[in-house]
């Protein structure tokens, strides 16, 4: 059977562990705050209203890419687009393309860093599969002037980043509800976990933990890991009405 992405990819595992996907959503959430484009999320409400349950819908559509075969991903890649054409109908205007590529190379990069800080750095080989992946992706959503090798999406990605963040009042509404959502001690744990994955230029726009304690503690995650207390990190980590929501992220487990 044909799929998107090879079963024996290192795509399939970094989105197939939840703790990764978990944490590639908070270097999101941390540099979605600062995109310039971030009124478009307050446009639909969707992620100001619900930002946890924004993050499962999301890795929805990304697990279904990464891992059904080649015909039901395409579908996916196929209904998001038509997601967000409605959405720039509905607003008369259309989302820049630069904006679009500013999630697809968080997405890139967050894959990357996530695992890096879990488990190990990628290889070359595996990061060009990674950038691979999600270029394709790209490419399906109709997105414009893409880099085509792991190289040039480097050097555009710090062309974004430069370009692209600010710290605005949407910054600030979006991380009051982050702490709404997660509490005050769970809301700690987002920021210091932001600042172990998010690149300088994010970083210094949130002002986020210099020495954040959690990069003392990750050694407690492996071995938690290695004893298959995984389900402990997660209860830890986010509010137990999601926990099962979790479970169902994790393919690791399968």
């Amino acid at each position: 059977m044909r799929y998107f992405v090879r079963e024996d990819s290192i795509v399939r595992k970094i989105w197939g562990d939840a703790d990764v996907i978990l944490l590639i959503f908070a270097g999101g959430a941390a540099e979605f705050a600062l995109n310039r484009a971030v009124d478009w999320l307050f446009f639909t409400g969707k992620l100001p209203a619900d930002p946890i349950g924004r993050l499962f819908s999301t890795v929805k559509y990304a697990q279904e890419i990464v891992f059904m075969p080649y015909e039901k991903a395409v579908g996916s890649i196929n209904r998001m687009r038509a997601i967000h054409g409605g959405v720039e109908k509905s607003r008369g205007s259309q989302i820049p393309d630069w904006a679009y590529r500013d999630v697809l190379y968080m997405l890139i990069d967050y894959s990357e860093r996530a695992f890096q800080l879990l488990h190990r750095p990628l290889t070359a080989p595996e990061r060009e599969e990674v950038f691979d992946t999600f270029r394709r992706v790209g490419e399906g959503m109709g997105i414009p002037d893409l880099p085509q090798t792991y190289q040039e999406w480097k050097v555009d990605r710090q062309a974004h980043l430069d370009r692209d963040l600010v710290h605005s009042p949407f910054t600030d509404k979006l991380f009051t509800r982050y702490r709404e959502e997660l509490g005050n001690w769970r809301y700690g744990l987002l920021l210091q976990a932001q600042s172990l994955l998010v690149p300088e230029a994010v970083s210094s726009r949130l002002n986020l933990p210099n020495r954040p304690l959690l990069a003392s503690m990750m050694w407690l995650y492996k071995v938690l890991e290695r004893l298959q207390l995984r389900a402990l990190t997660q209860r830890i980590l986010l509010p137990t009405a999601y926990l099962q929501q979790i479970r169902e992220l994790d393919k690791t487990l399968g």
